[in-house]
């Protein structure tokens, strides 16, 4: 499929800038693959849907505090500085994105907080905007965490513009996150309220639990006509044998199994057995998923509602239909559906 086949007109308006007051409280569409059919529910209707030993496979991975400012030593510049990865825990060495990048050069010295909290030095380019720099601190890596954590921001997507705030904090993050290492939210994990998780365990759905580090590459645009072209940045993922085992069962007994979003389809995507079954797995993937594509563990789908021409939309054309998704999504435009990040869900079952 080429690119310009998942264009659609999408109004500035209905990009979510703010999460619904109430996590399982936004909206939900719940697509069925094999008519087409469309119903408008609230996300808490989910329940609805679900039964004793059905399994819903959810990221919990950690969103940490990757957007900080600094200030370059001599000009006092102010420096955003994106915290991508940990590339030496002993070294404090990191992978971040720098703006302006043209100011920042290796050797230069950045400083953060009003009494330079932390400092760090340049060591090397790596892409236009990117570099590696490595934090001059001697204290235990718990003080160093901290010192981040004060000092960084929750990285909202640069399309919400505001300024991240203290809200943003805890719902820019799913309630079950656990393994930090993310910079963007596993999105369609924050419609899960508590009150909600617990009607599902008493009706007897089991939760599974992986972990795919979610990068900046989730929102990197496609420059390609011709999709086989694109390349996916690579990012990790983990899958405990416990957790396999719990989809397995469910896939044994015909049960209904669903991806909580497009980072759990990748990740479990990523580690099928030659017998089309779930298995553990410490590993990066750079799937690309776009139609046509046999999906082989997941019968089900939670997502939120993606931009035009993202790798997202493609995923969930392949796992919905295309003319299916398609269509749902000019419903969700004509019914004003919140778009992305903090945007409402769809269920495709």
């Amino acid at each position: 499929m080429k690119l310009s086949q998942f264009k659609f007109n999408l109004p500035e308006s209905l990009i979510a800038h703010d999460p619904s007051d109430v996590r399982d409280e936004s909206r939900l569409m719940v697509l069925h693959r094999d008519s087409g059919k469309i119903e408008h529910k609230i996300f808490k209707d989910v329940l609805d849907y679900f039964d004793d030993q059905d399994v819903m496979i959810l990221n919990n991975t950690k969103v940490f505090p990757a957007r900080m400012y600094g200030n370059k030593e001599k000009t006092g510049a102010t420096i955003e500085v994106f915290l991508l990865r940990e590339l030496n825990k002993e070294l404090r060495l990191w992978d971040v994105l720098v703006d302006p990048a043209r100011k920042i050069r290796v050797g230069n010295k950045l400083y953060f907080g009003d009494d330079d909290l932390l400092v760090a030095e340049v060591v090397d380019n790596t892409t236009s905007r990117g570099r590696t720099i490595r934090f001059l601190f001697d204290g235990t890596d718990e003080e160093f965490r901290r010192n981040v954590e004060i000092l960084g921001e929750t990285p909202l997507p640069k399309y919400i513009k505001r300024k991240a705030t203290a809200d943003d904090k805890e719902r820019y993050q799913t309630i079950f996150a656990k393994n930090e290492g993310a910079v963007a939210a596993p999105t369609a994990g924050l419609h899960f309220s508590r009150e909600l998780m617990k009607r599902l365990e008493l009706k007897g759905v089991e939760f599974a639990e992986v972990t795919l580090h979610v990068g900046l590459g989730t929102f990197r645009t496609v420059e390609v006509e011709d999709l086989t072209k694109h390349k996916m940045d690579s990012e990790q993922f983990i899958i405990e044998q416990k957790q396999a085992d719990i989809v397995n069962r469910a896939i044994e007994r015909k049960k209904r199994v669903c991806a909580v979003g497009t980072t759990s389809m990748r990740t479990i995507e990523s580690a099928v057995s030659a017998n089309k079954t779930l298995k553990s797995a410490n590993d990066w993937t750079s799937k690309f998923i776009f139609p046509p594509y046999e999906f082989s563990i997941a019968n089900a789908m939670i997502t939120n509602f993606h931009t035009p021409e993202s790798t997202l939309l493609m995923m969930i054309c392949a796992f919905g239909g295309y003319e299916n998704v398609m269509n749902a999504y000019e419903v969700a435009v004509k019914e004003k559906y919140r778009f992305y990040s903090y945007g409402d869900a769809m269920l495709i079952i």
